[in-house]
């Protein structure tokens, strides 16, 4: 599915519920890279092949690191974190669209977009640690989505969310019906596609940059940027558009 602005880029290994091996990661990385320098993808969307989003780690890869020696299961968990460091460096809204279950390293990478929607019957969660397995890489940005408390309950007890706790949690943004589901998803991403993406990136890169800056510095960095999206061909448009509408009134 795409739209205006809109590119989409899916995981296609159903037959393994998309799990995530190491092919499918480089994969992932190499799409995203060509995705950000699109001047024609305003909006990325991810999503998997099939009933399902994705169910996590190849389980048949984590045995065979476990094999090879800690230094496998480094470079796997890497490359991983690499892909999600790339979608929050992306100048672009990265958005999950989710069916079926996101489960594990699934719902990582679902936790990883700047935005998640969710059909009304998918399932969130990290039950690994029930494999003895530690969530390991999705936990920065789970404590940043959801706060600490209820990301120590997800990532410790292993729970399954359906999509509405999910979303009163803070996994989702937005929960949409199974009957017109593809509609309502084209319609959210394509409305999303209309903002200016000189802004959105500007927004996106204030955002993100603003983990860990103190209240003063953090104010002054929204300075520079409101200065910035104040001289963008967009906002002089928006601005004289808007007074121009007023002064007819």
């Amino acid at each position: 599915m795409a739209g205006r602005g809109v590119t989409t880029l899916e995981l296609a290994r159903p037959e393994r519920r998309n799990a995530l091996g190491r092919a499918m990661v480089a994969a992932l990385a190499e799409v995203l890279d060509e995705a950000a320098k699109d001047p024609a993808a305003h909006v990325v969307a991810i999503r998997g092949a099939g009933p399902d989003f994705c169910a996590g780690a190849d389980l048949h890869e984590i045995a065979a690191s476990q094999r090879e020696g800690p230094e496998a299961g480094l470079a796997a968990a890497q490359e991983l974190g690499d892909v999600f460091m790339r979608m929050r460096r992306m100048p672009k809204p990265v958005v999950a669209v989710v069916t079926g279950r996101a489960l594990a390293g699934g719902c990582g990478l679902a936790t990883a977009c700047d935005l998640v929607l969710a059909r009304e019957d998918a399932q969130f969660g990290y039950p690994e640690v029930r494999l003895g397995f530690v969530p390991a890489m999705a936990m920065a940005l789970l404590r940043r989505k959801v706060g600490e408390s209820a990301a120590f309950d997800l990532a410790v007890r292993g729970k399954i969310l359906d999509a509405g706790r999910a979303a009163a949690v803070g996994l989702v943004n937005e929960v949409l019906p199974r009957e017109g589901f593809e509609d309502g998803v084209r319609g959210y991403l394509e409305e999303l596609a209309t903002r200016p993406p000189v802004v959105a990136g500007l927004a996106k890169r204030l955002f993100y940059g603003l983990d860990g800056v103190a209240l003063e510095e953090a104010i002054a960095r929204g300075a520079e940027v409101n200065a910035l999206a104040r001289l963008t061909s967009e906002c002089r448009e928006g601005v004289a558009a808007f007074l121009a509408a007023k002064k007819g009134d």
